[in-house]
C-alpha cells in the first residue's frame, strides 16, 4: 500500500515539477532516493549501554533496526581505536522513507521550540540535502521520561536531480518548511 507522500508525489508533485522546469519527460523530475538517519555516539567505545539505548530509540523513531558504524580510522585524542563502534545508522528506503518524512514535517519538525524552518544552505551542490537536530525528544514515538540521555541525529536526504534548485522545490512540495531564502 502506498503512502500518503508517495501517493502525492505520483499524482500531484511530478507534474507540478514538470511545468516548473519545463521537463518533457517524466523521468527528468527529482527523485528521492533515501533517507539516512545517523546518530554520532562518541561515548559508545567507553560503555556499551550508550550505544544499546541509541539503537533502541532509533529503531523506535524510524521503525528499522539500526546498523551500528565503526571507526575507520584510530585518533587517539578521543581515545577511539579502529573498530570500535561509534555510532548507528538506518537507511530508509520506498514506503518507510515516505512514512518517515510524512512524520518528520508534519509532527515533529513544528514540536522543536522556537522552530522558524530548515536552513536552504544544507545543499551539497549535486541535489542531496542534510540536516541535524539537537535532540531525539521531539519525536513523539519516544517516551520523555525513559530517556536517559539527550542525543543528536544528522538526516540525509539523497535526491536523484540535476541540481540543488530541482532538490529544492521537491522537498518544497513534500512539505518541508524551509527559512525565507535571502534574495
Amino acid at each position: 500500500m502506498k503512502s500518503r507522500l508517495h501517493d502525492l508525489y505520483d499524482k500531484k508533485i511530478v507534474g507540478n515539477l514538470m511545468n516548473e522546469f519545463k521537463y518533457n519527460n517524466v523521468h527528468q523530475v527529482a527523485v528521492l532516493k533515501k533517507i539516512v538517519v545517523n546518530m554520532r555516539i562518541g561515548d559508545a567505545s567507553k560503555d556499551k549501554s550508550f550505544l544499546e539505548t541509541a539503537m533502541s530509540e532509533l529503531s523506535k523513531i524510524t521503525g528499522q533496526r539500526p546498523v551500528v558504524t565503526k571507526a575507520k580510522k584510530a585518533v587517539s585524542n578521543f581515545g577511539i581505536r579502529k573498530g570500535n563502534p561509534v555510532g548507528c545508522k538506518v537507511t530508509l528506503r520506498k514506503e518507510r522513507m515516505y512514512e518517515f518524512l510524512d512524520r518528520l514535517v508534519n509532527v515533529t519538525l513544528p514540536r522543536i521550540r522556537d522552530f522558524r524552518g530548515v536552513k536552504t544552505t544544507s545543499f551539497d551542490g549535486y541535489g542531496n540535502y542534510s540536516m541535524g537536530l539537537s535532540e531525539q525528544t521531539v519525536f513523539p514515538e519516544l517516551d520523555y521520561d525513559e530517556i536517559k540521555r539527550t542525543q543528536g541525529m544528522d538526516i540525509v536526504f539523497t535526491i536523484d536531480s540535476n541540481s540543488d534548485e530541482e532538490s529544492f522545490a521537491l522537498l518544497k512540495e513534500f512539505g518541508m518548511p524551509f527559512k525565507k531564502r535571502k534574495v
